[in-house]
């Protein structure tokens, strides 16, 4: 995975959320080393009134704390701004995974990990913001609309039967991803290198968590599932 930096103008802002103050220290240390501004929080309260305070472009967040869980600060960052969320988790739990996508992070990590890897996960997030706001002004945004399915990509919104339907900037890309080749199977090596920028395989249950997120938010029979292969939108018949 590529982790040059690509960070133009100003500092970019990382808050990273974690009680131990070794990990805390460990993770700050690198990605100071990156280019980046950070500041640390070891508990829910502290995390959120630094995160509203401060303004971070993204949050390294740990799920358990003290206060109130990592989960608590994530749905309520997200209530006040969207900022991209990297969630550091101490199971490979699954359903932890699904749960953290689903209040709004847009990638984990299970511990233990290496901090090389966590700096490339936190500029491939970043990057993907940059794009998406890029996307966001150009004037060839435009909308898709699949039978009651409408994907506007120049506001990022999505609706479903007419109701706005809140998509994390991950789940966003991977819908707009499947629905620019309607009922074309795509792999999830391809879904990782359009979506994540990841250059390898490796990360193929990030592709099925995130999935499943957006299955539970626009409706699971939508997405089709080609074991072994990887996954196509499923579109009204003409």
């Amino acid at each position: 995975m590529d982790s040059t930096q690509t960070t133009p103008g100003a500092q970019r802002r990382v808050l990273v959320v974690e009680d131990d103050p070794t990990i805390a220290d460990a993770i700050a240390a690198r990605l100071r080393a990156e280019g980046f501004q950070v500041r640390t929080a070891g508990d829910g309260p502290t995390a959120v009134e630094t995160a509203i305070a401060w303004q971070p472009d993204l949050l390294v967040l740990d799920v358990m704390l003290p206060g109130y869980d990592g989960l608590e600060v994530c749905r309520r960052v997200q209530a006040q701004r969207p900022v991209p969320v990297l969630m550091l988790t101490a199971r490979d739990d699954e359903t932890d995974m699904l749960v953290g996508l689903g209040v709004g992070a847009d990638d984990y990590m299970t511990k233990p990990f290496s901090m090389r890897e966590l700096a490339a996960r936190v500029h491939v997030l970043l990057r993907r913001v940059e794009r998406a706001t890029i996307a966001a002004h150009s004037p060839r945004g435009g909308s898709l609309q699949l039978g009651d399915l409408e994907i506007d990509n120049s506001q990022r919104r999505v609706r479903v039967r007419g109701t706005d339907v809140h998509l994390t900037p991950t789940e966003f890309d991977l819908l707009v991803c499947l629905a620019q080749q309607p009922r074309a199977v795509l792999s999830r090596e391809q879904l990782l290198a359009e979506v994540w920028d990841w250059a390898d395989a490796s990360g193929t249950r990030t592709v099925d968590s995130h999935v499943k997120a957006l299955r539970r938010k626009i409706g699971a029979e939508r997405i089709r599932t080609v074991h072994g292969v990887g996954y196509a939108l499923e579109t009204p018949a003409p």
